[in-house]
C-alpha cells in the first residue's frame, strides 16, 4: 500500500507542476524553468513532467487501493499548488515572494 500511496503522491505533484510549464509553453510565454524558462524548454518540460506523471499513475497500481491513491494524488497537487502560491519555485525572486499575502 505504501508504494501506491508514494506514487500517487508524486504522480500528483509532478502534473500540477508540469501544467503551468505546458501552459506557458503553448502559449509562447517565457516562465522560469531550470532550463532557462523559453517557451520551448517549458513546453518539453511540461509534456515531460506529464509522460512522467502518467508513468507513475501506471506504476502506483491505483486500482489495488483506490482511496489511498486518490487521497494520495490530491494532496501531492495541493502541495505543488501551495509550492507555486508562495513564491518557492525555481526563478522566484524576492519580489514574487513579497506579494503573497501571508
Amino acid at each position: 500500500m505504501w508504494q501506491t500511496t508514494l506514487l500517487s503522491l508524486l504522480a500528483g505533484a509532478m502534473g500540477a507542476n508540469s501544467t503551468p510549464h505546458f501552459v506557458k509553453g503553448i502559449t509562447k510565454e517565457r516562465y522560469p524553468n531550470v532550463f532557462g524558462g523559453s517557451p520551448v524548454s517549458n513546453l518539453v518540460a511540461g509534456w515531460a513532467g506529464f509522460v512522467l506523471t502518467a508513468l507513475l499513475v501506471y506504476w502506483a497500481h491505483p486500482e489495488r487501493h483506490p482511496l489511498w491513491s486518490l487521497a494520495a494524488g490530491a494532496l501531492g497537487v495541493l502541495l505543488l499548488g501551495l509550492f507555486h502560491a508562495l513564491g518557492l519555485a525555481v526563478g522566484a525572486t524576492r519580489h514574487d515572494r513579497a506579494r503573497t499575502p501571508r
